[in-house]
């Protein structure tokens, strides 16, 4: 019976070993997700130059100086009758003291029915203007919207439309293929936590909202580039 009890032990022992070293692999990087990540950071971070390189498309500095969060995304839309608009993208929250936190990946998305055919590329910049707006991120999908209203944001040469009401709106949306006059309401699809990509590319089981607003990782030289210019145009 002893013999029989210290071999159950064993092997509860070794089964517990097996499920934790299962779920710690887990969290390393997987074969190859660093450099597609990567890119994923640098062509959020050319998203952004392009677009404030562009005094057509640019976001103004009053905007900029008072905002809590950036999101920054990269989508695809296409299909035939139903279509869906999916992809990527990146936040970055502004934290008590000032300081940008690095580029947490999200989720983005949208689906729409009508006669529709082809493709296009949509990169669109979500500027959230209070901290509850993104905390609303932590629960999982918001949609922009509907969860927090959103307004298309002035552009710089839009100046005079820099105003109280459209700086306390909480979501102001920036984008290349947005056709939408300066404070109209809009619905943009929605945007989801992809916490197996944070884990992957920052080697880390902290979540979004650790790494938005904690100090447990290090941004790495690959992050800094997005960082420090977010940092430049939003002081």
């Amino acid at each position: 019976m002893q013999s029989f009890r210290s071999s159950l032990v064993w092997s509860r022992s070794l089964a517990f070993a097996l499920v934790f070293l299962g779920l710690t692999a887990g969290l390393g990087a997987a074969p190859g997700s660093l450099p597609k990540f990567t890119g994923r950071i640098e062509t959020c971070e050319a998203i952004l130059r392009e677009i404030q390189g562009d005094p057509q498309l640019a976001i103004p500095a009053g905007v900029l100086r008072q905002a809590k969060g950036l999101v920054i995304v990269n989508q695809v839309k296409g299909g035939f009758v139903f279509g869906l608009q999916y992809g990527y993208g990146v936040v970055l929250a502004r934290r008590a003291d000032g300081a940008w936190s690095v580029p947490v990946f999200v989720k983005a998305g949208e689906a729409s029915l009508g006669l529709q055919l082809g493709g296009q590329r949509i990169e669109t910049i979500y500027v959230l203007n209070d901290e509850v707006t993104v905390r609303k991120l932590f629960d999982g999908r918001m949609n922009i919207g509907a969860d927090a209203r959103a307004v298309a944001g002035p552009r710089v040469y839009e100046a005079e439309k820099v105003n109280a009401d459209i700086l306390t709106t909480p979501v102001l949306v920036y984008g290349r293929n947005r056709g939408y006059y300066a404070g109209a309401t809009v619905k943009t699809g929605w945007l989801d936590r992809d916490d197996r990509a944070n884990w992957d590319y920052y080697e880390t089981p902290y979540v979004l909202p650790e790494l938005l607003y904690g100090d447990f990782v290090q941004a790495p030289a690959t992050v800094r580039p997005l960082v420090d210019f977010v940092t430049e145009i939003a002081r």
